[in-house]
């Protein structure tokens, strides 16, 4: 029934399951890896033929589970061709789930904008995982919004996508493990800078390279 999209939901890299649910992101950054790709890892293809429900999401990991899929990896990743946070409720339903079924710690790959997504997030809710990774991208506002450029309504926000990623890494420090990344292609000067914010607001920062295919 639910085997459509198995292939699509669950993907492996290295010695990690990626989980992805959703194709929707509020961000179009430059140097995002599904501008030129269809996949990543083990996957042919990363664009789902519908956003999963939770008993599809579940059968999926159960059949993973199942076929030894689980067997070697040392983490679960919330991290797919999409924002994962775009669907909060559903990501904390499958990390409950996974949590009831494998001792395998969990991580959400973030952009760290779900208050500006979802108003009304519980921000306690990320205890359920072992660590969250925010997507810092830029070390000032106006290079944040030239390089992710989020398709908000400004008039319509309390802070700006910049601040809310700030302070949603820094309030997310209170339930979980946190740290910043950045793609290498913003240059030395503005990676120095994005170490010192990540000095001053005490959360490591991890240099990722730009994904090209």
């Amino acid at each position: 029934m639910y085997y459509n999209v198995f292939m699509n939901i669950f993907y492996t890299l290295h010695d990690k399951l990626y989980v992805n649910i959703t194709n929707r992101c509020s961000c179009a950054c430059i140097f995002c890896i599904r501008k030129g790709s269809e996949g990543h890892g083990s996957a042919d293809s990363l664009w789902l033929p519908h956003e999963p429900l939770l008993p599809e999401i579940k059968a999926a990991f159960d059949f993973e589970r199942g076929q030894g899929g689980l067997d070697g990896m040392t983490e679960i990743v919330f991290c797919g061709f999409g924002e994962p946070m775009e669907r909060a409720d559903l990501v904390l339903e499958c990390c409950e789930y996974f949590k009831a079924h494998s001792d395998l710690p969990i991580r959400l790959n973030t952009n760290g904008l779900v208050k500006l997504i979802h108003p009304d997030f519980d921000m306690a809710r990320l205890s359920c995982f072992n660590s969250v990774s925010v997507s810092l991208n830029a070390d000032d506002e106006a290079e944040y919004l030239r390089v992710t450029r989020p398709g908000f309504n400004a008039d319509k926000l309390v802070q700006s996508p910049y601040a809310a990623m700030l302070s949603f890494a820094e309030t997310a420090k209170k339930y979980t493990a946190v740290s910043f990344t950045v793609v290498d292609v913003i240059g030395d000067e503005r990676i120095e800078n994005c170490r010192k914010i990540s000095r001053d607001m005490d959360i490591p920062l991890k240099i990722r390279h730009f994904i090209t295919d």
